[in-house]
């Protein structure tokens, strides 16, 4: 008699690339268990929504995703930064089968189990031993820790995550090592303050691989810098001991690139986001970094029209941007969080004025960004391929380009390149955001044999 088919699981992943290694943690339990997985609600035997909670219109996204999901399955769990407001998606959606919190894994596959129970005899062979992932085999983030200490006004992650957790350093090290042993390019570290890694567990000693190590973000680096494979720094806060990175990068052993949330420059604007004010420090900062590593790439990001910004805080913004020449740069008009303590300041900015302003941002570091790129014309650079489209052209990153957030580079007469190749390529012409050039040394299409051993 053949063994009944294994209960299937349909997922739907929202918000930023925490959420997204939450779900992949989600799916590796799940498919170890022996679960199958399905790509359309048709198919699924229930639905988990990861819903992602941290501005009211990622709310109202995750909301709607809830209840498409009840439409065109009808069986939903919901987990996710929303899910800590199980009230309101209740209130909204009271047909969803369960609802639990940010990174409450054991409560959402638990919660599976009692709409679908899993198979008699799980075969864990079926999961590979670095998990299940959703982004492509070439490229991977590393969650490093959950939750942040900081209390930023307009935010409210410590209240949906939590304060911070960071990872156990031997833990985090031996997934690195299966992604990089199972053919990942790409490393992108990730958590809601990388910087403060460690904090909470006093940068305990830990053995590693013979080596005691601190479980602490420049430890951590230096042993993920000899994997042998692109590294990237994400949401990394500027403290001090971010300066003792910047060498290994100098020196080819992570990638020079760091993503550092400014959120504005003026000191009036920063205070009153409880963020720290000391810009022109800062600026000091990147001159020496630059100095060390003159092709480090700095992204960051920044909100305009945040509550009692005047128009000279807006132009310290501007001035203090063109000044920093910023190669990557993100710009968001402030938005009202539900819970988050900005709510009640006062000198609310009208819409058109933060539409204004946006729009003034946006010129200005498009003019810094196509001057920094342009520097990039005529060199030769590493590119990470994502998508070849079969008539030899290419579509890549370089060391300075996350995927999906910053520009490409887009590759003619790529004959022969495959999705995860990590090739040369000559950088012929360059605009605001992305490069355009061909491999380097350049590739021929290969030529079919005829009959007789003659082309």
């Amino acid at each position: 008699m053949p063994a009944p088919s294994p209960a299937k699981i349909g997922l739907v992943s929202l918000g930023c690339p925490k959420a997204l290694v939450d779900s992949e943690r989600i799916l590796t339990r799940l498919r170890a268990e022996g679960y199958a997985l399905s790509r359309d609600y048709a198919g699924a035997d229930v639905v988990v929504v990861n819903t992602c909670g941290f501005l009211d219109s990622a709310r109202d996204e995750s909301l709607g995703a809830i209840g498409e999901a009840l439409a065109e399955n009808g069986k939903v769990i919901v987990t996710g930064c929303l899910g800590a407001e199980a009230d309101l998606i209740r209130a909204r959606h009271p047909d969803v089968l369960a609802v639990t919190g940010p990174h409450q894994y054991e409560a959402v596959v638990d919660a599976v189990h009692q709409v679908a129970p899993p198979p008699h005899d799980p075969f864990v062979d079926l999961v590979p031993p670095e998990g299940l992932r959703l982004t492509p085999r070439h490229y991977a983030y590393l969650k490093i820790s959950e939750g942040c200490n900081n209390t930023c006004s307009f935010c409210i992650i410590p209240q949906l995550r939590g304060r911070l957790q960071s990872r156990p350093l031997p833990q985090v090290l031996t997934e690195a090592e299966k992604l990089a042993a199972a053919g990942v390019k790409e490393l992108l570290v990730i958590s809601q303050d990388t910087s403060a890694y460690g904090v909470d567990l006093k940068h305990a000693a830990t053995e590693w691989r013979g080596a005691t190590l601190r479980t602490h973000f420049v430890d951590l680096c230096t042993v993920l810098s000899q994997l042998g494979i692109w590294v990237r720094l994400h949401y990394v806060y500027p403290y001090p001991h971010v300066d003792d990175v910047v060498p290994l990068m100098a020196n080819d052993r992570l990638l020079p690139y760091l993503d550092i949330p400014f959120q504005h420059a003026s000191p009036t604007v920063l205070k009153a986001m409880r963020r720290p004010a000391n810009q022109e420090k800062m600026l000091e900062r990147l001159r020496r970094w630059r100095a060390l590593c003159p092709d480090l790439t700095v992204r960051s990001t920044f909100i305009v029209g945040f509550p009692g910004e005047t128009d000279a805080d807006f132009e310290t913004l501007l001035a203090w941007l063109d000044e920093a020449q910023l190669e990557r740069v993100g710009c968001f008009k402030y938005e009202p969080v539900d819970g988050a303590a900005a709510n009640a300041l006062p000198g609310t900015v009208p819409d058109d004025v933060k539409e204004q302003r946006w729009h003034r941002f946006m010129r200005a570091q498009r003019t810094i960004s196509a001057a920094r790129l342009k520097r990039r014309k005529g060199r030769t650079l590493s590119v990470l391929i994502d998508t070849v489209d079969g008539q030899g052209r290419a579509v890549g990153r370089s060391a300075a380009d996350a995927p999906e957030i910053d520009g490409k580079v887009h590759i003619a007469d790529a004959h022969g390149v495959k999705p995860g190749d990590l090739i040369k390529a000559r950088i012929h012409d360059t605009d605001a955001y992305d490069l355009h050039g061909t491999p380097w040394p350049p590739r021929r299409p290969t030529l079919t044999r005829r009959p007789g051993g003659r082309r």
